[in-house]
């Protein structure tokens, strides 16, 4: 009777052991995690609260996900007099997602040929692959407000709903498909940041209608 009882408190401690190598092995993951697509939207369509507005929002779900420790930033662009480009808002890389994978190197990389950002890598921050072209519903437009190269559009035609401010008919918000997938097979079409603007307005319904759910990118700049 004893010899059973000590055999199953060792195999009582193993389990204890294994469940405590798996806590830390999650929890390091999350630490090291510092990119993600926003797993919901503000609600709002277009309206993030503009550029501080959308950085909590991803602060928000990071902790929520128990992803902490980092200063985070919306992949948006803004435009006008103090127009602010993506990709200078974002850190230096390199960024991974929840599951350990390399999105990019560096800002550079990020933004060249050869970048990992695909319908498999780009996760939320739950660690779930978003719904893209094929999919029901398609949430394949993610918000940037921004040109293939990062940079915020010139000129007056609003690219990104009044700097992330309008959710009614007005204006227009430039989006990138996360699964490199669209109507053709040109680069527009393949681009994860800047596919096509949205029709029809800035409302969560006008998002909705050009295949997206008011979602963006979110990257650690530290």
């Amino acid at each position: 009777m004893r010899g059973t009882d000590g055999v199953s408190l060792m195999a009582f401690i193993g389990l204890l052991t294994l469940a405590s190598s798996s806590i830390a092995q999650a929890q390091t993951a999350s630490a090291d995690t510092s990119f993600f697509v926003t797993s919901a939207g503000s609600g709002k369509g277009a309206d993030l609260g503009g550029l501080d507005g959308a950085d909590r929002h991803c602060e928000t779900l990071a902790e929520a996900a128990g992803i902490r420790g980092k200063m985070w930033r919306a992949y948006l662009s803004t435009q006008g007099a103090n127009a602010v480009n993506a990709k200078d808002r974002i850190g230096r890389g390199p960024w991974q997602n929840v599951k350990g994978t390399v999105i990019a190197k560096d800002v550079a990389d990020l933004h060249g040929p050869n970048n990992n950002l695909t319908k498999q890598t780009a996760l939320t921050e739950k660690g779930e692959t978003v719904k893209g072209r094929g999919d029901q519903p398609n949430q394949h437009d993610i918000l940037t407000g921004s040109q293939p190269d990062g940079t915020a559009f010139a000129g007056n035609q609003d690219m990104t709903c009044g700097n992330w401010t309008k959710s009614g008919t007005e204006g227009a918000a430039m989006t990138g498909h996360h699964d490199r997938m669209g109507l053709d097979e040109s680069p527009p079409a393949k681009s994860w940041n800047s596919s096509h603007a949205t029709r029809g307005g800035c409302s969560q319904e006008a998002l909705r209608g050009t295949g997206g759910a008011g979602l963006f990118y979110c990257f650690a700049a530290n």
